[in-house]
């Protein structure tokens, strides 16, 4: 873990907001902004402040699960070995583990329990409770079929109720009808009150390219190579509910190191040392996690409730260094934040990397560049968010995925 530039705490700013019509028009607009840029590169570190950034991988599963093959330690070790600073285990309908004692910290590693609740359709991952929705004995009762059959927004109330934070599970995700695997997609946007969605599924990316014997085996021993990220209509989807209301924006990996069989083969996907190099969500804290304690799961759950987090796919390059900051002479805001506008400010991009970087304002292109960093005026509202691409193989590779700045 190292620490990141990041933004300080908001506070709504009641100046008028000058300067935006009349006499100097779009030439007034770039002086302006030519000037808060250069003193934003002269005074930066007077405008942000240090953040801990946290690696993390959300929705998996162990053998606590019906389909699930490795254990909690086998999961705690590769998650270590790829420096991985806090996992998120997701077992289907029940916490077992968590009454096990498995919630902890192990050297680096700390573990934080939560449930995938299964119905046929409309996954939903819940962190923070300490009770399942469903009380049963063996884990494997109710996997996810039809006999699970409950309205998504009674167990979004339900979650909510309870104290803990949700999360809509791979909602586009579509399956493999080749290789016989379902489709779980979210299929009722009607429903409120959940903390935020997945935008990047790991399974759903990499199911998605299974459409044949020879792609598949392409897919499962370079599976990096294959993935095409976020789906669009999951960041179409992602960019209009957040015009409504913040909707916090997640990697899941959704791994259960299945065993398949394939041209008389048994493949394993996939071991989780090498499944936890792919889909990371990246939480910015200003508290540091302690060696031993709950402390450290609150420090998690309260980063992603307030959208501090950004995803990214760190099998080519690891993404910590990379910021996204909304700033003017006075204040700053992060990932997560609100940004109250006064005139103009500047959005700044910094990448480890350098890489395509794309500024999306309301869901559409706002800037775009080549390099290490952006740095670009803002004079409107809306929700800034950023993407970044990683140019590896012959093509732009998707990267890095931020939640947005809320820019009021």
């Amino acid at each position: 873990m190292r620490p990141v530039p990041a933004g300080r705490d908001i506070r709504k700013k009641t100046n008028a907001r000058a300067g935006r019509t009349g006499g100097g028009g779009e030439r007034a607009v770039f002086i302006r902004e030519e000037i808060l840029k250069a003193r934003f590169q002269e005074d930066r570190r007077t405008f942000v402040l240090k953040l801990n950034d946290y690696a993390g991988v959300i929705h998996l599963h162990s053998d606590y699960s019906h389909d699930g093959r490795a254990s909690i330690r086998e999961i705690v070790e590769a998650a270590r070995s790829n420096g991985i600073d806090f996992v998120m285990l997701t077992d289907h309908n029940w916490l077992q583990a968590k009454y096990d004692g498995h919630e902890r910290s192990y050297d680096g590693v700390h573990l934080i329990i939560g449930i995938e609740v299964t119905p046929r359709y409309n996954h939903y991952i819940a962190f923070g409770i300490d009770e399942p929705l469903i009380s049963c004995d063996l884990a494997w009762v109710f996997p996810y079929e039809d006999e699970l059959d409950i309205s998504p927004q009674f167990y979004i109330d339900w979650v909510r109720n309870k104290g803990g934070i949700g999360f809509i599970a791979h909602p586009d995700h579509e399956g493999s009808p080749r290789f016989h695997v379902k489709q779980f997609n979210w299929n009722d946007w009607s429903v409120t009150g959940y903390t935020g969605m997945g935008i990047w599924d790991f399974m759903t990316d990499w199911q998605g390219q299974l459409t044949g014997f020879a792609r598949a085996l392409l897919s499962y021993y370079w599976p990096a190579y294959m993935l095409k990220g976020p789906k669009k209509e999951t960041l179409r989807r992602w960019d209009e509910l957040n015009r409504a209301r913040r909707v916090v924006g997640i990697g899941e990996l959704d791994n259960h190191e299945t065993i398949k069989e394939m041209l008389g083969f048994e493949f394993r996907i996939f071991p989780f040392s090498k499944a936890f190099r792919f889909i990371r969500t990246h939480v910015l804290t200003e508290a540091s996690f302690l060696e031993e304690g709950e402390r450290n799961r609150e420090i998690v759950l309260s980063a992603l409730k307030r959208g501090r987090a950004y995803v990214a796919l760190e099998y080519f390059e690891e993404t910590r260094g990379f910021s996204f900051v909304v700033l003017d002479e006075s204040e700053a805001a992060t990932m997560g934040d609100e940004f109250y506008l006064d005139d103009i400010a500047i959005a700044q991009v910094e990448l480890p990397q350098k890489g395509k970087i794309r500024l999306i304002r309301n869901g559409e292109l706002f800037r775009e560049t080549v390099g290490r960093e952006l740095t670009c005026g803002i004079d409107e509202p809306g929700i800034y968010r950023v993407e970044a691409y990683l140019w590896r193989a012959f093509r732009y590779r998707p990267w890095i995925f931020s939640n947005p700045v809320y820019v009021r």
